[in-house]
Protein backbone atom coordinates (compact mmCIF):
# COMPACT_ATOMS: atom_id res chain seq x y z
CA UNK A 1 0.00 0.00 0.00
CA UNK A 2 1.19 3.57 -0.74
CA UNK A 3 0.29 7.10 0.35
CA UNK A 4 -1.59 9.26 -2.17
CA UNK A 5 -2.98 12.78 -1.86
CA UNK A 6 -5.30 14.45 -4.34
CA UNK A 7 -6.41 18.01 -3.69
CA UNK A 8 -6.73 21.65 -4.66
CA UNK A 9 -5.72 24.84 -2.86
CA UNK A 10 -5.30 28.58 -3.27
CA UNK A 11 -2.14 27.79 -5.24
CA UNK A 12 -3.95 25.73 -7.87
CA UNK A 13 -7.55 26.97 -8.05
CA UNK A 14 -9.40 30.31 -8.19
CA UNK A 15 -11.35 31.45 -5.17
CA UNK A 16 -14.65 30.79 -6.93
CA UNK A 17 -13.80 27.10 -7.35
CA UNK A 18 -12.49 26.76 -3.80
CA UNK A 19 -15.67 28.32 -2.42
CA UNK A 20 -17.91 25.99 -4.42
CA UNK A 21 -15.81 22.95 -3.58
CA UNK A 22 -15.77 23.67 0.18
CA UNK A 23 -16.88 20.72 2.30
CA UNK A 24 -19.24 21.36 5.21
CA UNK A 25 -18.21 19.45 8.37
CA UNK A 26 -21.10 17.01 8.08
CA UNK A 27 -20.01 15.98 4.56
CA UNK A 28 -16.49 14.95 5.54
CA UNK A 29 -17.51 11.75 7.30
CA UNK A 30 -19.47 10.53 4.28
CA UNK A 31 -16.54 11.34 1.99
CA UNK A 32 -14.20 9.29 4.18
CA UNK A 33 -16.57 6.34 4.30
CA UNK A 34 -16.96 6.40 0.53
CA UNK A 35 -13.18 6.62 0.13
CA UNK A 36 -12.42 3.50 2.17
CA UNK A 37 -15.39 1.78 0.57
CA UNK A 38 -13.74 2.22 -2.84
CA UNK A 39 -11.50 -0.58 -4.02
CA UNK A 40 -8.08 1.16 -4.17
CA UNK A 41 -8.15 2.77 -0.69
CA UNK A 42 -7.66 1.12 2.71
CA UNK A 43 -7.38 4.34 4.78
CA UNK A 44 -8.52 7.92 4.23
CA UNK A 45 -8.36 11.38 5.80
CA UNK A 46 -9.54 14.75 4.50
CA UNK A 47 -7.91 18.12 5.21
CA UNK A 48 -10.48 20.82 4.48
CA UNK A 49 -9.90 24.54 5.13
CA UNK A 50 -10.98 27.78 3.49
CA UNK A 51 -7.88 27.59 1.25
CA UNK A 52 -7.51 23.87 0.54
CA UNK A 53 -9.32 20.55 0.20
CA UNK A 54 -7.08 17.48 0.22
CA UNK A 55 -7.97 13.80 0.37
CA UNK A 56 -5.24 11.50 1.72
CA UNK A 57 -5.46 7.74 1.22
CA UNK A 58 -3.47 4.54 1.49
CA UNK A 59 -3.94 2.93 -1.92
CA UNK A 60 -2.71 -0.21 -3.65
CA UNK A 61 -3.01 1.18 -7.20
CA UNK A 62 -1.79 4.63 -8.20
CA UNK A 63 -3.83 5.38 -11.33
CA UNK A 64 -7.00 3.79 -9.99
CA UNK A 65 -6.48 5.68 -6.73
CA UNK A 66 -6.10 9.05 -8.48
CA UNK A 67 -9.22 8.43 -10.55
CA UNK A 68 -11.29 7.32 -7.57
CA UNK A 69 -10.20 10.10 -5.20
CA UNK A 70 -10.72 12.75 -7.88
CA UNK A 71 -14.22 11.43 -8.57
CA UNK A 72 -15.07 11.39 -4.86
CA UNK A 73 -13.88 14.97 -4.39
CA UNK A 74 -16.07 16.05 -7.28
CA UNK A 75 -19.11 14.14 -6.03
CA UNK A 76 -18.90 15.50 -2.50
CA UNK A 77 -17.89 19.05 -3.40
CA UNK A 78 -20.64 19.69 -5.89
CA UNK A 79 -18.18 20.75 -8.60
CA UNK A 80 -18.21 18.53 -11.70
CA UNK A 81 -15.15 16.36 -12.31
CA UNK A 82 -14.46 18.01 -15.66
CA UNK A 83 -14.45 21.43 -14.02
CA UNK A 84 -12.45 20.31 -10.98
CA UNK A 85 -9.73 18.27 -12.74
CA UNK A 86 -7.65 21.20 -14.13
CA UNK A 87 -7.14 22.50 -10.60
CA UNK A 88 -6.25 19.20 -8.89
CA UNK A 89 -2.71 18.27 -7.87
CA UNK A 90 -1.45 14.80 -7.03
CA UNK A 91 1.38 13.78 -4.69
CA UNK A 92 2.49 10.19 -4.15
CA UNK A 93 4.55 8.38 -1.50
CA UNK A 94 7.49 10.55 -0.28
CA UNK A 95 6.20 13.59 -2.21
CA UNK A 96 2.85 13.25 -0.42
CA UNK A 97 4.63 13.12 2.95
CA UNK A 98 6.74 16.14 1.99
CA UNK A 99 3.62 18.05 0.97
CA UNK A 100 1.76 17.47 4.25
CA UNK A 101 4.82 18.29 6.36
CA UNK A 102 5.31 21.52 4.37
CA UNK A 103 1.65 22.38 4.88
CA UNK A 104 1.98 21.71 8.61
CA UNK A 105 4.93 24.12 8.84
CA UNK A 106 3.04 26.89 7.07
CA UNK A 107 5.24 26.83 3.96
CA UNK A 108 2.20 26.28 1.72
CA UNK A 109 -0.08 28.80 3.43
CA UNK A 110 -1.26 32.13 1.99
CA UNK A 111 0.67 33.76 4.83
CA UNK A 112 3.96 31.92 5.26
CA UNK A 113 4.39 30.38 8.70
CA UNK A 114 0.81 30.81 9.95
CA UNK A 115 0.05 28.40 12.79
CA UNK A 116 -3.70 27.90 12.33
CA UNK A 117 -3.10 25.02 9.94
CA UNK A 118 -1.85 22.83 12.80
CA UNK A 119 -5.26 22.90 14.46
CA UNK A 120 -6.89 22.05 11.13
CA UNK A 121 -4.56 19.07 10.64
CA UNK A 122 -5.37 17.91 14.18
CA UNK A 123 -9.09 18.17 13.40
CA UNK A 124 -8.63 16.20 10.15
CA UNK A 125 -6.99 13.36 12.06
CA UNK A 126 -9.68 13.43 14.75
CA UNK A 127 -12.46 13.11 12.14
CA UNK A 128 -10.67 10.21 10.43
CA UNK A 129 -10.23 8.47 13.78
CA UNK A 130 -13.90 9.00 14.65
CA UNK A 131 -14.90 7.52 11.30
CA UNK A 132 -12.40 4.67 11.76
CA UNK A 133 -10.80 5.44 8.40
CA UNK A 134 -7.32 6.22 9.75
CA UNK A 135 -5.13 3.14 10.14
CA UNK A 136 -1.48 2.86 11.03
CA UNK A 137 -0.18 4.83 8.02
CA UNK A 138 -2.42 7.91 8.31
CA UNK A 139 -2.26 7.96 12.10
CA UNK A 140 1.53 7.94 11.93
CA UNK A 141 1.57 10.49 9.08
CA UNK A 142 -0.72 13.09 10.65
CA UNK A 143 0.72 12.73 14.14
CA UNK A 144 4.22 13.24 12.80
CA UNK A 145 3.01 16.19 10.68
CA UNK A 146 1.79 17.84 13.89
CA UNK A 147 5.16 17.22 15.54
CA UNK A 148 7.01 18.59 12.50
CA UNK A 149 4.88 21.75 12.48
CA UNK A 150 5.45 22.35 16.19
CA UNK A 151 9.17 21.73 15.73
CA UNK A 152 9.35 24.28 12.91
CA UNK A 153 7.66 26.95 15.02
CA UNK A 154 9.76 26.22 18.11
CA UNK A 155 13.15 25.94 16.39
CA UNK A 156 12.84 28.76 13.82
CA UNK A 157 11.24 32.16 13.37
CA UNK A 158 8.97 30.91 10.57
CA UNK A 159 5.99 32.63 12.23
CA UNK A 160 7.32 35.99 11.14
CA UNK A 161 9.45 34.93 8.17
CA UNK A 162 7.07 36.08 5.46
CA UNK A 163 6.55 39.57 6.83
CA UNK A 164 10.23 39.86 7.77
CA UNK A 165 11.34 38.98 4.26
CA UNK A 166 9.05 41.58 2.66
CA UNK A 167 10.13 44.27 5.11
CA UNK A 168 13.80 43.41 4.68
CA UNK A 169 13.49 43.53 0.89
CA UNK A 170 11.78 46.94 0.93
CA UNK A 171 14.42 48.24 3.32
CA UNK A 172 17.07 47.22 0.81
CA UNK A 173 15.23 49.09 -1.94
CA UNK A 174 14.93 52.14 0.29
CA UNK A 175 18.74 52.08 0.68
CA UNK A 176 18.81 53.30 4.27
CA UNK A 177 15.79 55.61 4.20
CA UNK A 178 12.73 54.73 6.32
CA UNK A 179 10.40 52.56 4.19
CA UNK A 180 7.40 54.82 4.93
CA UNK A 181 9.30 57.90 3.80
CA UNK A 182 10.69 56.17 0.70
CA UNK A 183 7.34 54.62 -0.35
CA UNK A 184 5.11 57.66 0.27
CA UNK A 185 3.40 58.83 -2.91
CA UNK A 186 5.02 56.22 -5.19
CA UNK A 187 3.11 54.12 -7.72
CA UNK A 188 3.47 50.47 -6.77
CA UNK A 189 2.81 47.35 -8.85
CA UNK A 190 2.50 43.95 -7.14
CA UNK A 191 2.61 40.88 -9.41
CA UNK A 192 0.97 37.85 -7.86
CA UNK A 193 -1.68 37.41 -5.17
CA UNK A 194 -0.24 34.59 -3.07
CA UNK A 195 1.10 34.80 0.47
CA UNK A 196 4.28 36.81 -0.18
CA UNK A 197 2.66 39.11 -2.74
CA UNK A 198 -0.25 39.74 -0.38
CA UNK A 199 2.13 40.63 2.44
CA UNK A 200 4.01 42.98 0.12
CA UNK A 201 0.78 44.65 -0.97
CA UNK A 202 -0.36 45.12 2.62
CA UNK A 203 3.05 46.50 3.63
CA UNK A 204 3.14 48.96 0.72
CA UNK A 205 -0.41 50.11 1.39
CA UNK A 206 0.41 50.74 5.05
CA UNK A 207 3.60 52.57 4.03
CA UNK A 208 1.48 55.10 2.16
CA UNK A 209 2.14 54.47 -1.53
CA UNK A 210 0.21 56.85 -3.76
CA UNK A 211 -1.25 54.10 -5.96
CA UNK A 212 -1.27 50.31 -5.67
CA UNK A 213 -2.04 47.90 -8.51
CA UNK A 214 -2.37 44.11 -8.13
CA UNK A 215 -1.76 41.97 -11.22
CA UNK A 216 -2.42 38.24 -11.18
CA UNK A 217 -3.08 35.38 -13.60
CA UNK A 218 -6.38 34.79 -11.82
CA UNK A 219 -8.07 38.18 -11.90
CA UNK A 220 -10.64 37.19 -9.27
CA UNK A 221 -7.92 36.60 -6.71
CA UNK A 222 -6.31 39.95 -7.53
CA UNK A 223 -9.67 41.68 -7.17
CA UNK A 224 -10.25 40.13 -3.78
CA UNK A 225 -6.89 41.37 -2.49
CA UNK A 226 -7.23 44.78 -4.14
CA UNK A 227 -10.67 45.35 -2.66
CA UNK A 228 -9.35 44.87 0.86
CA UNK A 229 -6.58 47.43 0.28
CA UNK A 230 -8.31 50.07 -1.82
CA UNK A 231 -6.10 49.10 -4.77
CA UNK A 232 -6.76 48.35 -8.44
CA UNK A 233 -6.76 44.83 -9.88
CA UNK A 234 -5.61 44.00 -13.40
CA UNK A 235 -5.16 40.77 -15.41
CA UNK A 236 -1.66 39.49 -16.15
CA UNK A 237 -1.91 40.79 -19.70
CA UNK A 238 -1.78 44.32 -18.33
CA UNK A 239 1.71 43.94 -16.83
CA UNK A 240 3.49 45.94 -19.56
CA UNK A 241 1.00 48.82 -19.29
CA UNK A 242 1.18 49.00 -15.52
CA UNK A 243 4.94 48.51 -15.47
CA UNK A 244 5.38 51.62 -17.59
CA UNK A 245 3.67 53.72 -14.92
CA UNK A 246 5.18 52.07 -11.83
CA UNK A 247 7.89 53.37 -9.51
CA UNK A 248 8.05 50.20 -7.39
CA UNK A 249 7.47 46.60 -8.51
CA UNK A 250 7.19 43.56 -6.25
CA UNK A 251 6.88 40.15 -7.90
CA UNK A 252 6.31 36.77 -6.28
CA UNK A 253 4.48 34.21 -8.41
CA UNK A 254 4.60 30.45 -8.80
CA UNK A 255 5.72 30.73 -12.42
CA UNK A 256 8.45 28.37 -13.58
CA UNK A 257 9.81 30.90 -16.10
CA UNK A 258 10.61 34.61 -16.00
CA UNK A 259 7.73 37.01 -15.46
CA UNK A 260 9.75 40.15 -16.22
CA UNK A 261 12.62 40.08 -18.73
CA UNK A 262 15.32 42.69 -19.21
CA UNK A 263 13.52 43.75 -22.39
CA UNK A 264 10.30 44.29 -20.42
CA UNK A 265 12.09 46.54 -17.96
CA UNK A 266 13.91 48.50 -20.67
CA UNK A 267 10.59 49.11 -22.43
CA UNK A 268 9.06 50.44 -19.21
CA UNK A 269 11.93 52.90 -18.79
CA UNK A 270 11.62 54.58 -22.17
CA UNK A 271 11.04 58.30 -21.76
CA UNK A 272 11.89 58.37 -18.05
CA UNK A 273 14.45 60.58 -16.38
CA UNK A 274 17.24 58.19 -15.44
CA UNK A 275 18.90 60.46 -12.94
CA UNK A 276 20.91 59.63 -9.86
CA UNK A 277 17.89 58.15 -8.08
CA UNK A 278 16.55 54.83 -9.30
CA UNK A 279 13.76 55.38 -11.77
CA UNK A 280 12.40 51.91 -11.02
CA UNK A 281 12.78 49.79 -7.87
CA UNK A 282 12.13 46.04 -8.27
CA UNK A 283 11.78 43.44 -5.49
CA UNK A 284 11.76 39.80 -6.64
CA UNK A 285 10.67 37.48 -3.82
CA UNK A 286 10.08 34.40 -5.98
CA UNK A 287 11.97 31.12 -6.01
CA UNK A 288 12.78 30.40 -8.78
CA UNK A 289 13.22 34.07 -9.70
CA UNK A 290 10.50 36.02 -11.51
CA UNK A 291 12.82 38.79 -12.76
CA UNK A 292 15.70 38.33 -15.19
CA UNK A 293 19.01 38.66 -13.34
CA UNK A 294 20.24 40.81 -16.26
CA UNK A 295 18.04 43.61 -14.90
CA UNK A 296 20.81 44.27 -12.36
CA UNK A 297 22.83 45.78 -15.22
CA UNK A 298 20.16 48.22 -16.47
CA UNK A 299 20.81 51.88 -15.64
CA UNK A 300 18.15 53.49 -13.52
CA UNK A 301 16.92 50.21 -12.02
CA UNK A 302 17.52 48.87 -8.53
CA UNK A 303 16.78 45.13 -8.33
CA UNK A 304 16.69 43.25 -5.04
CA UNK A 305 16.09 39.50 -5.19
CA UNK A 306 16.40 36.49 -2.89
CA UNK A 307 20.06 36.04 -3.74
CA UNK A 308 20.96 39.66 -3.01
CA UNK A 309 18.94 39.54 0.22
CA UNK A 310 20.95 36.56 1.39
CA UNK A 311 24.18 38.34 0.42
CA UNK A 312 23.12 41.51 2.23
CA UNK A 313 22.60 39.73 5.53
CA UNK A 314 23.69 36.21 6.42
CA UNK A 315 20.57 35.62 8.49
CA UNK A 316 18.14 37.20 6.04
CA UNK A 317 14.68 35.64 6.48
CA UNK A 318 14.67 33.47 3.36
CA UNK A 319 18.23 32.32 3.89
CA UNK A 320 17.49 31.65 7.54
CA UNK A 321 14.08 30.72 8.84
CA UNK A 322 12.36 29.47 5.71
CA UNK A 323 15.41 27.50 4.60
CA UNK A 324 15.75 26.07 8.10
CA UNK A 325 12.16 24.87 7.97
CA UNK A 326 12.75 23.29 4.57
CA UNK A 327 15.68 21.45 6.11
CA UNK A 328 13.49 20.23 8.96
CA UNK A 329 10.87 19.02 6.50
CA UNK A 330 13.45 17.11 4.43
CA UNK A 331 14.91 15.52 7.56
CA UNK A 332 11.49 14.49 8.88
CA UNK A 333 10.37 13.08 5.51
CA UNK A 334 13.46 10.84 5.45
CA UNK A 335 12.83 9.73 9.04
CA UNK A 336 9.18 8.97 8.32
CA UNK A 337 10.07 6.91 5.25
CA UNK A 338 12.67 4.92 7.17
CA UNK A 339 10.23 4.23 10.02
CA UNK A 340 7.51 3.10 7.63
CA UNK A 341 9.84 0.80 5.75
CA UNK A 342 11.11 -0.69 9.01
CA UNK A 343 7.54 -1.20 10.25
CA UNK A 344 6.66 -3.36 7.25
CA UNK A 345 9.02 -6.08 8.43
CA UNK A 346 7.72 -6.21 12.01
CA UNK A 347 4.93 -8.75 11.34
CA UNK A 348 7.42 -11.04 9.59
CA UNK A 349 9.91 -10.82 12.48
CA UNK A 350 7.12 -11.50 14.99
CA UNK A 351 5.93 -14.49 12.93
CA UNK A 352 9.50 -15.82 12.78
CA UNK A 353 9.94 -15.55 16.54
CA UNK A 354 6.53 -17.17 17.09
CA UNK A 355 7.53 -20.06 14.84
CA UNK A 356 10.83 -20.43 16.72
CA UNK A 357 8.99 -20.43 20.06
CA UNK A 358 6.64 -23.16 18.77
CA UNK A 359 9.63 -25.26 17.67
CA UNK A 360 11.26 -24.85 21.09
CA UNK A 361 8.04 -25.83 22.88
CA UNK A 362 7.63 -28.88 20.64
CA UNK A 363 11.21 -30.04 21.17
CA UNK A 364 11.02 -29.54 24.92
CA UNK A 365 7.81 -31.57 25.04
CA UNK A 366 9.54 -34.33 23.08
CA UNK A 367 12.52 -34.20 25.44
CA UNK A 368 10.21 -34.34 28.43
CA UNK A 369 8.85 -37.64 27.19
CA UNK A 370 12.32 -39.16 27.03
CA UNK A 371 13.77 -37.86 30.27
CA UNK A 372 11.25 -38.85 32.91
CA UNK A 373 13.80 -38.60 35.69
CA UNK A 374 14.49 -34.86 35.38
CA UNK A 375 13.76 -32.88 38.53
CA UNK A 376 12.14 -29.46 38.34
CA UNK A 377 15.42 -27.56 38.73
CA UNK A 378 17.11 -29.43 35.89
CA UNK A 379 14.03 -29.16 33.68
CA UNK A 380 13.93 -25.38 34.18
CA UNK A 381 17.64 -25.09 33.39
CA UNK A 382 17.29 -27.11 30.17
CA UNK A 383 14.25 -25.11 29.11
CA UNK A 384 15.97 -21.80 29.77
CA UNK A 385 19.12 -22.90 27.94
CA UNK A 386 17.27 -24.01 24.81
CA UNK A 387 15.26 -20.78 24.67
CA UNK A 388 18.39 -18.69 25.27
CA UNK A 389 20.18 -20.39 22.39
CA UNK A 390 17.29 -19.71 20.01
CA UNK A 391 16.97 -16.09 21.17
CA UNK A 392 20.70 -15.48 20.65
CA UNK A 393 20.62 -17.04 17.19
CA UNK A 394 17.68 -14.87 16.14
CA UNK A 395 18.68 -11.63 17.86
CA UNK A 396 21.39 -10.34 15.52
CA UNK A 397 19.64 -11.18 12.23
CA UNK A 398 16.26 -9.79 13.33
CA UNK A 399 17.79 -6.54 14.64
CA UNK A 400 19.88 -6.16 11.50
CA UNK A 401 17.00 -6.92 9.15
CA UNK A 402 14.94 -4.17 10.82
CA UNK A 403 17.79 -1.73 10.26
CA UNK A 404 18.17 -2.78 6.63
CA UNK A 405 14.42 -2.58 6.05
CA UNK A 406 14.49 1.08 7.09
CA UNK A 407 16.87 1.96 4.26
CA UNK A 408 15.75 2.80 0.71
CA UNK A 409 14.95 -0.40 -1.16
CA UNK A 410 14.66 -2.34 2.09
CA UNK A 411 11.11 -3.58 1.49
CA UNK A 412 12.41 -6.85 0.02
CA UNK A 413 13.90 -8.08 3.29
CA UNK A 414 10.51 -9.18 4.61
CA UNK A 415 10.02 -11.34 1.51
CA UNK A 416 13.51 -12.79 1.95
CA UNK A 417 12.78 -13.76 5.55
CA UNK A 418 9.53 -15.43 4.59
CA UNK A 419 11.27 -17.43 1.87
CA UNK A 420 14.32 -18.41 3.95
CA UNK A 421 12.29 -19.66 6.91
CA UNK A 422 9.29 -20.89 4.89
CA UNK A 423 6.90 -18.75 6.91
CA UNK A 424 3.20 -19.12 6.26
CA UNK A 425 1.98 -15.85 4.61
CA UNK A 426 -1.32 -16.15 6.47
CA UNK A 427 0.54 -16.43 9.77
CA UNK A 428 2.46 -13.26 8.93
CA UNK A 429 -0.74 -11.44 7.95
CA UNK A 430 -2.40 -12.50 11.19
CA UNK A 431 0.27 -10.87 13.32
CA UNK A 432 -0.98 -7.64 14.90
CA UNK A 433 1.44 -4.76 14.68
CA UNK A 434 1.96 -3.48 18.24
CA UNK A 435 1.99 0.09 16.87
CA UNK A 436 -1.51 -0.41 15.50
CA UNK A 437 -2.81 -1.71 18.79
CA UNK A 438 -1.73 1.51 20.53
CA UNK A 439 -3.64 3.75 18.08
Amino acid sequence: MSLLVVGLSHRSAPVSVLERAALPPQARGKLLQDAVGAEPAAEAAVLSTCNRIELYADVDKFHAGVAELSTLLAQHSGVTLDELTPYLYVHYEDRAVHHLFSVACGLDSMVVGEGQILGQIKDALAVAQEQHTAGRLLNDLFQQALRVGKRAHSETGIDKAGQSLVTFGLEQLAAGAPVEEWARGRRALVIGAGSMSSLAAVTLARAGVGELVIVNRTLERAERLAESLGARARPMGAVAEELAAADVVVSCTGATGLVLTATDIEGALRGRDLGAAAALSVLDLAMPRDVDVAVHRIDGVRLVDIESLADAEADAPMAGDVEAVRGIVAEEVAAFGAAQRAATITPTVVALRTMAADVVSSELARLEGRLHGMDDKLRAEVTQTVRRVVDKLLHAPTVRVKQLAGEPGGAGYADALRELFDLDPQAVAAVSNPEQERQ
